[in-house]
């Protein structure tokens, strides 16, 4: 799990110095678009700036922040990967696994979505036209990068309970032979020994008169004389 939490947190550094170039990004687009001849229909999918970025990309600075972009994707496709073979899932981690394979296909439609506060950068495009054209692929990491946050928050949780479960029930398991004898351990101790010592004298003192010899008679004499 720690590795998971580092590596996510090493997606999040690079997304944050991508996010500052966002402006450099939308302008990367406009200039491929451009030379690709496909300025009415919005950027919508990964293949997509794949595609400008290998085929109609004339400048080094626009290719290097759409690399960028492609980079963080498959960083974050990596990442699932790792989470799926991580742990076996339940309802809502499968879940959150789910959607962030399904916004990560390449083929995917992110038209769509739009990331909502505390992201901002939809409201960072220029004007509606940009929001239109660039809106989905810009919330797209965001977006994916909270569900994979929201992952391992659940999963650490989780993990937590049923550690502190499994120690509880180690600790009703361990013999209690070392335990000190209690109270009434005690007291019962006291009154055997008490009962053995009343037995012992009983038993002293028959033996004595069963053992004690019985006194000699003085012999008979007639009366009156001595």
């Amino acid at each position: 799990m720690n590795e998971i939490v580092e590596t996510l947190r090493k997606i999040e550094q690079n997304y944050k110095i991508f996010q500052q170039q966002q402006f450099t990004f939308t302008r990367a687009l406009d200039h491929t678009r451009e030379e690709a001849h496909d300025l009415v229909r919005p950027v919508a999918t990964i293949v997509q700036v794949q595609c400008y970025k290998d085929h109609h990309c004339v400048s080094a600075t626009d290719r290097r922040v759409l690399n960028m972009f492609i980079s963080i994707c498959n960083d974050l496709r990596d990442l699932c990967q790792k989470l799926e073979a991580l742990h076996p899932g339940d309802h809502v981690t499968n879940g959150l696994l789910e959607k962030c394979k399904l916004l990560l296909n390449d083929s995917n439609d992110l038209s769509a979505i739009r990331a909502t506060y505390p992201h901002g950068v939809v409201n960072y495009l220029s004007n509606e036209e940009a929001r239109y054209r660039y809106g989905g692929v810009v919330s797209l990491l965001p977006i994916v990068i909270d569900h994979l946050k929201e992952w391992v928050t659940y999963t650490k949780r989780h993990l937590l309970h049923h550690v502190s479960a499994r120690r509880a029930m180690s600790k009703k398991k361990a013999p209690t032979s070392q335990n000190p004898p209690s109270v009434h351990s005690a007291a019962r101790t006291s009154i055997n020994n008490k009962a053995t010592v009343q037995l012992q004298d009983k038993d002293f003192q028959k033996f004595l008169l069963e053992n004690q010899r019985p006194k000699q008679k003085s012999p008979w004499r007639p009366p009156g004389k001595n």
